[in-house]
């Protein structure tokens, strides 16, 4: 699907690398991700989880000329709450540096709202670190509403919080 200035596609096996780049070109993601060639082969193992997951699409938006530019995930759940509707979780949302503030990853998840729309989503959601304040603006500005307090527990360190006394 071409929109804009860019086509929005379904990420490729042949594209992991970049949307690894592109997860690392941020302050956050230059702590999490490594970009180094060769990719460590739990990117291509998840890449490979996603692809066969009919509930999960990995899109890249590519420019003329075929370079990625942004990448999102966006992930269908099925729930019990709200009358057993599907929602959407719209993931890892990342558009390069060099092309931030032109419009694309506004482009992008106009997209995926549009597509878990037609997927019968009644609500599209997402998480966003704390640290990013232009994307919690930018995610305003295209309807989104803080209504709830996300938390997340590291499963790596579980143990180490399992542990803990319950007063800690």
């Amino acid at each position: 699907m071409k929109v804009g200035d860019v086509k929005i596609r379904q990420a490729q096996p042949e594209d992991v690398a970049d949307i690894v780049a592109l997860l690392a070109d941020d302050d956050l993601g230059r702590q999490r991700e490594d970009p180094t060639e060769p990719l460590a082969q739990s990117y291509r193992d998840a890449f490979e989880a996603i692809a066969r997951d009919p509930n999960n699409l990995l899109v890249v938006a590519e420019e003329h000329g075929g370079q990625l530019v942004a990448t999102l995930q966006l992930t269908f759940l099925p729930s019990l709450s709200y009358r057993g509707s599907w929602r959407a979780q719209i993931e890892a949302v990342r558009v390069s540096s060099a092309l931030r503030g032109q419009g694309i990853g506004r482009t992008l998840v106009t997209w995926a709202i549009e597509e878990a729309q037609r997927r019968g989503c009644e609500m599209a959601q997402l998480t966003s670190n704390r640290a990013r304040g232009d994307a919690h603006r930018f995610y305003a500005s295209l309807g989104f509403v803080a209504t709830h307090a996300g938390m997340k527990l590291h499963l790596r360190d579980a143990d180490d919080v399992a542990a803990a006394p319950a007063d800690a």
